[in-house]
């Protein structure tokens, strides 16, 4: 056995929205505390106001700042504006390692200026596939290019990991750790939040979050008018929806829902209140991918407002529910949830289908066997 504890493995984080760094909060605050690591952290803020929230939340600094939120920008500008910058930032710090998180055009571009530059890099909640390149969009190619380029695919589940093998992924460089939500989740939960909201009281909590890009227009527009109607229906039931702030989303929800009784329209939360709202809500409608994995350990009915999802281990466990984005399907399936007491118990069942809450331990666990012990060989 080699031990080589002479030399710190350097370790860059790169993160570029909130999702993403609530996935790394505890995997980098447990690699901080080694005494065989260097870690930096550089963030892109590719969601600027949303990432801060979650640094401060969890205490992290970021040591290196792209700032590269435009207002608006497009894909193909905020692509070339990451692979300059971090292009350039890498080459000077030159680390052992580079972790990212998920589907991100930021964790794209980082595993492909890792592969031009020959610098490991380890992809957090890889394998997972819709195998739809435009749904969602541009998340499945993001993933797609990661899954070529990765060294470490760190995966949630099983079938993660059989999706990478139908990718012909060397099965050395796929390692089944859970997923980091569980993590963060798990320690989130213990405390006593306060959610800081003026809800009604005795009302049945419908707790939306809508942002995909895929969900833009039409597609928003449904769903939203869906849920005024089925407020109107049902008075025993309180909205509340934390609105994302890209304008796209922002300026239809405000226009279709604003001002309508029992539906509570707010800020995005931090994550410590958002999950102290999720455990006190009857059910959940979303298009979110973290969503899916948190809500089956509360035992939350989750309504997917999507085509197709790349997390289907809760929809066949029958915890969660593809519903489309059709105003018809939607309210038939909110109703569906509120009026038959039977389906919404069978939905009702708590699960850690995605994760144990050590995801972190053992990604630390498997760097560490790699670069100190030598005993874990990806090539």
């Amino acid at each position: 056995m080699n031990h080589n504890y002479n030399k710190k493995v350097k370790i860059l984080f790169i993160i570029g929205t909130r999702p993403e760094l609530i996935k790394l909060a505890v995997l980098i605050k447990l690699l901080k505390q080694q005494a065989w690591t260097e870690v930096t952290v550089l963030i892109t803020a590719q969601h600027r106001e949303l990432l801060d929230q979650m640094l401060s939340l969890h205490g992290i600094k970021a040591d290196i700042d792209l700032n590269i939120m435009q207002e608006n920008q497009d894909l193909s500008t905020l692509t070339g504006n990451l692979f300059i910058k971090t292009n350039a930032l890498i080459r000077e710090i030159n680390p052992d390692i580079i972790f990212a998180q998920g589907d991100t055009t930021t964790v794209m571009v980082a595993s492909m200026v890792a592969f031009y530059t020959r610098i490991k890099f380890a992809h957090i909640e890889a394998g997972l596939r819709s195998h739809d390149l435009c749904n969602p969009f541009p998340e499945e190619l993001n993933r797609v290019i990661t899954g070529l380029t990765a060294d470490f695919h760190f995966v949630p589940t099983a079938q993660d990991k059989l999706n990478l093998l139908d990718n012909k992924v060397s099965k050395k460089k796929i390692f089944i750790v859970g997923n980091t939500v569980i993590d963060n989740l798990l320690e989130t939960s213990k405390k006593d939040i306060d959610i800081c909201l003026n809800i009604p009281k005795n009302k049945k909590i419908i707790l939306v979050t809508l942002h995909r890009r895929e969900n833009f227009g039409e597609p928003l527009k449904n769903i939203c008018s869906a849920i005024c109607d089925i407020v109107k229906e049902f008075q025993d039931i309180c909205v509340i929806y934390p609105v994302h702030p890209n304008p796209n989303v922002s300026s239809v929800v405000k226009d279709i829902m604003q001002d309508q009784d029992r539906i509570i329209l707010c800020d995005p939360l931090d994550y410590q209140q958002f999950i102290a709202l999720m455990q006190k809500s009857y059910f959940i409608l979303t298009d979110s991918g973290g969503v899916q994995e948190e809500a089956p350990v509360f035992g939350k009915p989750v309504l997917v407002t999507r085509d197709k999802t790349e997390r289907m281990e809760s929809i066949k466990a029958g915890l969660s529910k593809l519903i489309g984005v059709d105003y018809s399907n939607v309210k038939k399936e909110i109703k569906n949830l509120l009026e038959n007491n039977g389906n919404y118990q069978s939905m009702s069942k708590k699960s850690f289908l995605y994760g144990d809450g050590k995801a972190s331990q053992r990604i630390m666990k498997t760097i560490k066997e790699h670069f100190i012990y030598n005993n874990v060989n990806i090539c």
